[in-house]
């Protein structure tokens, strides 16, 4: 992650015209409609909009949890059948086991089945991502014992451990205060250029967004259509001094403004369907 992701990057991901409905006792809701993208090896590509378009479900589909109701996702050329462990998923609620020390909730995907590190490997493992994190110290503590952005250390150190090709994100600091959210972002981009990974992050920050990826998808209200994709023109890698570049703030209000025309669409939405 020395710069921004080369065009001649091969594409690992495709949506391809995906469309999801969920049925309601009003009938079918249309989440995502016509949903195109390329994500190409080494991107850090994050989706931004309204609360409630469909964000997370275009992950989900990424992920293996939900199956489109038309069109396709592919990955390598084939399509998502279902979850697997070259795509790791980290949520905002932390995602770690409560009754599992440190050291064995990242552990714990190493010993599955489905999982292809040998055995002997596993505690090297579970000690360079207990390092990476600042964990080390904490290696017998439970959860409850840690604070906010020490778990979702916890959450990314274990997604990281079984070493997925795909990080999946949802917004995984959103519920941590500013300073915890920033020396996080800081984290896992030191993380990446160590790991090297192709990351998808849901978020509604538009500074979270700039500052870590290498492109912005910006999706329009419910049912999610792709608006805009943006590329942020900053390599890598990043450091703070970043926010202060001119580009950062015009990048900023050009996001800002097309999200914020999307809320407005949504409203108008939600007055139309209580009429």
């Amino acid at each position: 992650m020395n710069t921004a992701t080369s065009t001649d990057a091969p594409v690992r991901v495709s949506f391809r015209d995906v469309m999801v409905e969920f049925p309601t006792a009003q009938g079918p809701m249309r989440v995502l409609d016509g949903v195109s993208l390329d994500i190409r090896q080494g991107e850090f590509v994050s989706v931004i909009g309204p609360s409630g378009c469909g964000k997370t479900t275009l992950m989900n589909i990424l992920g293996g949890f939900v199956q489109p109701t038309a069109g396709q996702v592919l990955l390598d050329g084939r399509p998502v059948q279902g979850p697997g462990p070259d795509r790791g998923v980290i949520f905002q609620e932390y995602g770690v086991f409560p009754w599992l020390t440190v050291r064995q909730n990242i552990a714990f995907g190493l010993n599955l089945a489905g999982n292809k590190v040998p055995k002997s490997e596993h505690k090297g493992i579970v000690e360079r991502y207990m390092g990476l994190m600042g964990l080390s110290d904490f290696a017998g503590h439970f959860p409850k014992h840690l604070s906010g952005g020490m778990r979702q250390r916890l959450a990314i150190a274990r997604a990281y451990a079984v070493r997925p090709q795909f990080l999946l994100m949802d917004e995984p600091f959103g519920a941590l205060d500013a300073q915890t959210r920033s020396a996080m972002q800081d984290l896992l981009l030191q993380v990446l250029q160590t790991e090297g990974k192709t990351v998808m992050l849901i978020t509604h920050s538009v500074d979270e967004a700039i500052y870590l990826s290498s492109r912005i998808v910006v999706v329009t209200a419910r049912p999610a259509r792709i608006r805009t994709v943006i590329d942020v023109p900053f390599g890598y890698p990043r450091a703070e001094n970043v926010h202060e570049d001119p580009r950062f703030a015009a990048l900023r209000a050009q996001i800002r403004e097309l999200v914020m025309q999307e809320y407005a669409a949504q409203a108008r939405q939600a007055v139309r369907l209580s009429d």
